[in-house]
């Protein structure tokens, strides 16, 4: 499996709208409205490299309102366990 994360920037009135049809196309998991840089973010897991350019390139970059893109791919997933071990590093319990 594949994991992309997306970084989304939307014209600013039209954020829900832009959220509402990411989250229904083909690869899209979740889509959460953010602070920061992003507008939205968007995950989208797939199965086979090629599909990152339907679900992102001719996806969600083609939704009206969306200005700009930025993808992230995803190398390696740790658990909640790891994270929380990592983070405990030195620390006494």
């Amino acid at each position: 499996m594949l994991t992309a994360i997306v970084l989304i920037d939307t014209e600013p009135d039209r954020i829900p709208e832009v959220a509402a049809q990411v989250a229904n196309l083909k690869g899209v998991s979740e889509v959460y409205s953010v602070t920061g840089k992003a507008d939205l973010v968007a995950m989208v897991r797939v199965r086979e490299h090629e599909a990152l350019a339907d679900a992102i390139a001719d996806g969600i970059s083609k939704v009206p309102g969306v200005v700009r893109t930025e993808t992230l791919i995803a190398f390696r997933a740790y658990s909640s366990m790891d994270l929380e071990q990592a983070f405990a590093l030195g620390l006494d319990d």
